[in-house]
């Protein structure tokens, strides 16, 4: 039997949820398979139709989610709605994608004379992939869990889900997934398109199961680690799509500090302390500048942190690993703690805590990521030393660079060395808020995650999809956005980009509804 921890008060509870047998897993994984059958032939209409169902569903029982989430994480009302939120954006915004087409690229070479000889007529598009594992976070209860992006993109590709509940937050995943669950069945959609297992070693036999397609995971490096060698063990290898680990270093130039410090001071505290510091974007080192401007920014800083309480962690893992943490880098890392908050307070907490260290002995083995609300700030006399700094450190999601409003040879030189190692780069903000929309994307180098693939945003929906290409096809056996007088979606047709007929997306056409503005 689980239990579920309040982390405000530490208090911790059975609760009726049982663990999932190997048995129960392999069952629902074949439920799952049997349900893609049916969901890889559906429409991109009713797929869009029934993504909407979901984000109603989740309104219907709103108060009710939030009550219980808040109760597991100790997140707030406030954070929770909005989240909550986030997550039916989600589910609309990968309906408007499906509407909308370009996501399957479809492409067609007529047959013909090339450079090369005759070439056959060659039509191709994305097509889903299978059942795909959705492994749920616990820093985000809705938005990266059981009703996160995951399950939304994969859903919208066409594909069943079986989702594996977090720990952290039992209740919430069950209640999610009824509420999936019961949208879904009133919507019409096949047993077996969304379930739900519970239990570590259920999530082990889960992506071992041949039934199983793709993986979707948002956890720690370690856990990612121990289900890639798992899948590598399946006599067919799956895709793993794992968000793992990032740093997310934050550049102050001279400039910036002499401009801006206290504002600087101020939105970096907030970011590093944002939803303590639990956050895979939150920035773990801070490159400042030395010198008197500097100094301020870090003045700025100590002064907040001194002052801040204790901050609700999720779970006593998390505060047990931090500590690890924060013990080797002001060991092997030879950082320095320089400001500490307070942390009297009931529950699982951490203090709010300022690490400095100079640039010249920065290293390895300060540069690891400390998952709460912990910022190293790096102290430099030069633009060389800032990229030795980088140079050490490990792929992250996200780097940002603060810079003033006239250094354009600063700012190239920054970008040109911190670019090519994060999947997202953020000028004069701070990293800490990710914008659900067509153009982002959530991904980044090695160990932040181990594809190429952005797990929010638009394309995320392209990890749970395949290409096939039909070569000489009777026009019966393709799908129908690959046939010759299909016009409602973007087509690339003899290397050239053909958009979607106005007329078509006004009229409406089987598979494709209006096309709607993001904003």
């Amino acid at each position: 039997m689980l239990t579920t921890t309040n982390p405000t008060t530490g208090i911790t509870q059975d609760t009726d949820i049982e663990l999932t047998s190997a048995a129960e897993t392999a069952a629902l994984a074949a439920s799952a398979q049997a349900a893609f059958e049916t969901l890889r032939t559906s429409s991109r209409e009713w797929r869009a139709g029934l993504l909407e169902a979901l984000a109603d569903g989740l309104e219907e029982r709103r108060t009710e989610l939030v009550a219980v989430a808040d109760a597991e994480t100790g997140l707030g009302e406030g954070r929770l709605n909005g989240e909550l939120g986030r997550s039916q954006f989600q589910f609309r915004l990968f309906a408007e994608a499906l509407r909308e087409g370009s996501y399957l690229e479809a492409t067609i070479d007529y047959a013909g004379d090339t450079p090369l000889g005759h070439g056959p007529e060659l039509r191709r598009m994305l097509i889903p992939i299978g059942p795909v594992a959705v492994f749920g976070s616990s820093n985000f209860p809705f938005a990266f869990s059981v009703v996160g992006g995951d399950t939304a993109s994969a859903l919208a590709a066409g594909n069943s889900v079986v989702i594996k509940a977090h720990s952290s937050h039992p209740l919430t995943s069950r209640l999610s997934f009824r509420t999936l669950a019961d949208a879904a069945t009133r919507y019409g959609a096949p047993d077996g398109t969304i379930s739900i297992i519970f239990g570590t070693q259920s999530g082990r036999d889960l992506v071992a199961d041949p039934h199983i397609a793709a993986v979707g995971f948002t956890g720690s490096l370690g856990a990612g680690e121990a289900l890639m060698e798992i899948i590598a063990t399946r006599e067919t290898p799956i895709p793993f799509y794992g968000e793992l680990s990032s740093l997310n270093p934050l550049v102050i130039t001279e400039a910036a500090a002499e401009e801006r410090g206290a504002a600087i001071a101020e939105g970096l505290f907030g970011s590093f302390t944002l939803g303590a510091g639990q956050f895979c974007t939150k920035p773990g080192v801070a490159l400042l500048p030395s010198g008197p401007s500097g100094d301020a920014i870090l003045d700025g800083l100590r002064e907040r942190t001194t002052a801040a309480g204790g901050l609700v962690l999720l779970n006593s893992r998390i505060s047990s690993s931090l500590t690890d943490i924060l013990g080797r880098i002001t060991g092997g890392g030879s950082a320095r703690i320089i400001a500490a908050g307070t942390n009297g307070d009931a529950g699982i907490r951490a203090t709010p805590t300022l690490l400095e260290i100079s640039a010249d002995d920065f290293t390895a083995a300060t540069a690891e990521e400390a998952f709460g609300p912990v910022l190293v700030v790096v102290r430099y006399t030069s633009l060389e030393q800032v990229s030795r700094a980088i140079d050490v450190m490990p792929g992250s999601l996200t780097a940002t660079i603060h810079h003033g409003h006239d250094e354009p040879q600063v700012v190239q030189e920054l970008s040109d060395k911190i670019a090519p190692t994060v999947g997202r780069l953020v000028f004069n903000g701070f990293p800490t808020g990710v914008r659900v929309s067509w153009a982002q994307h959530h991904g980044g180098n090695w160990p932040s995650t181990n594809s190429q693939h952005s797990s929010v945003g638009v394309s995320a929906i392209r990890r749970f999809l395949r290409p096939i290409a039909f070569q000489d096809a009777p026009e019966a056996v393709l799908p129908e956005e690959l046939r010759e007088n299909y016009t409602a979606i973007p087509r690339r047709i003899d290397g050239v980009l053909v958009l979607a007929s106005d007329r078509t997306r006004s009229l409406g056409h089987t598979g494709s509804g209006e096309q709607n503005a993001i904003v």
